[in-house]
């Protein structure tokens, strides 16, 4: 069945708002602009729905719906329209993971094959180290990208066809040689949190994960009530494809999971946490910090991944999230941790292109919520005696020279390359500072403090080793 769009739709539906933020007016601003853009990509592209949601640290300060859920019902989509989420599964997936690992019930680097036996595929070299839990989960195990035909036929394998084709092929590349997308690895992943559990993974995902976190509109692989319906992409003649439900089966862990922006929002916030494991909190810091820390590059250095999550740099911020393709839906978030904020989009046609719009909705609405969010700076007064401590400090490894510009002191190299290159000085009070800089090597985030003798600066300690003295 084929369907022409012609009408676009636009519904608003009230969520928990941030008390400031929801309603400072540079938010209200960017609201604006933004739907004012969507209006206009909705309307001259004929796409059939969007949800998305603008989530700052615990809650969800803006969501909207835009078109149609079902172009022929014409239901309206909001912020509680279901979604096949697609590849955001293996961000569940690995969680499971996660989780298993706190709980001492398995290690990163075990070999798939100590939780899965048969796991056997011919390696790429003959020397090639077995395969590792976290190789799965970076797309570094140099597996093939999927497990047959499927996203042409839609008749996606079944754990036991998962198994015959491992057998039956084998490796592109031996592992950690390269980042390599592998749908395969993540299906394998949620087979070890099966083995090492003892729960389907279905079910483990909804008793450890949905329920804790309170996503109550989430599924795997189940043909619910109020998931919007999936359309392909935009032919010439203006028509879409209605896409049947596609059971993802032996893939669920990569692909097989149904959420809403307002359920999102909630595994949004989960990254922002902090504490001890306990109810909502279903992942320690130092695992969600695991998850979110790059441990493998594309060649081209120009994005990586963490474990599940996927790693972008942009505009000198970087951004954890994923995004999702499955027939008839594709799927985007982006998450900046600095600022707590994550942006969602949800869609239902196949041409959406919503890595596009979650880009344009974090740089709008997103930054305007990260700066009315931003708690007020409270600078230490400049002290005009603080002027002695500029000057030159020479050590044996070379010169430092402190400088004070217009009430701030940064530190250069006098003999480096160019004077853009500086450290900053940030205020502690009683003579303290701070040694910051936009990387991390040498002392930075360390205190620096001056030595004085008879009412001269005569020494300069940057964190507890590195000193310089006044020639």
């Amino acid at each position: 069945m084929r369907h022409t769009l012609n009408v676009v739709l636009f519904l608003s539906l009230p969520v928990c708002q941030h008390a400031g933020v929801a309603d400072h007016p540079d938010v209200a601003g960017a609201q604006r602009l933004f739907e004012s853009w969507i209006r206009g990509q909705m309307a001259y592209r004929q796409l059939p729905g969007i949800a998305v949601g603008v989530v700052y640290d615990q809650e969800l300060v803006w969501a909207k719906g835009f078109g149609y859920a079902d172009v022929e019902s014409r239901t309206p989509v909001t912020p509680a329209t279901k979604f096949r989420m697609a590849s955001h599964s293996k961000l569940f997936t690995a969680t499971a993971i996660m989780q298993l690992r706190d709980a001492g019930k398995l290690r990163l680097d075990d070999p798939v094959s100590k939780y899965l036996p048969w796991f056997k595929i011919q390696p790429a070299e003959p020397d090639d180290p077995p395969v590792t839990i976290e190789e799965l989960l970076t797309h570094s195990a140099g597996l093939p990208r999927e497990a047959g035909s499927h996203w042409i036929t839609y008749d996606f394998p079944t754990e036991e066809q998962v198994r015959r084709y491992v057998v039956e092929h084998r490796a592109a590349y031996p592992p950690e040689v390269r980042w390599k997308y592998s749908n395969l690895g993540f299906g394998l992943a949620g087979m070890i949190a099966e083995a090492v559990s003892g729960e389907k993974y279905a079910d483990y995902v909804q008793k450890h994960i949905f329920q804790p976190l309170g996503m109550n509109g989430s599924s795997v692989d189940r043909q619910v009530d109020g998931l919007a319906t999936g359309y392909s992409r935009r032919m010439p003649d203006g028509s879409r494809k209605k896409m049947p439900f596609v059971d993802a089966r032996g893939l669920a862990p990569a692909t097989g999971i149904t959420s809403t922006v307002e359920d999102m929002a909630m595994f949004v916030s989960l990254q922002f946490r902090t504490g001890r494991v306990g109810g909502s909190q279903i992942l320690s810091t130092g695992a969600l910090r695991e998850m979110h820390r790059v441990r493998v590059l594309e060649n081209n250095w120009t994005r990586g991944n963490a474990i599940g999550f996927a790693v972008n740099r942009e505009r000198d911020k970087v951004y954890v999230g994923h995004g999702g393709s499955y027939p008839g839906y594709k799927t985007h978030t982006l998450i900046e941790l600095d600022s707590k904020v994550g942006v969602i989009v949800l869609t239902n046609g196949d041409d959406s292109v919503p890595a596009n719009i979650a880009a344009h909705l974090m740089h709008t609405v997103g930054e305007a919520v990260a700066k009315a969010a931003a708690p007020a700076p409270k600078p230490v007064q400049w002290d005009p005696s603080w002027t002695r401590f500029a000057g030159l400090y020479r050590g044996d490894s070379g010169d430092t020279e402190v400088v004070e510009l217009n009430q701030r002191f940064v530190m250069i190299d006098p003999e480096g390359d160019n004077p853009e290159t500086q450290q900053r000085l940030e205020p502690l009070g009683n003579g303290l500072f701070r040694l910051e800089s936009p990387v991390g090597g040498g002392p930075v985030g360390e205190v620096v403090r001056f030595v004085e003798q008879n009412g001269k600066v005569v020494r300069m300690y940057t964190g507890d080793y590195r000193d310089r003295v006044m020639p």
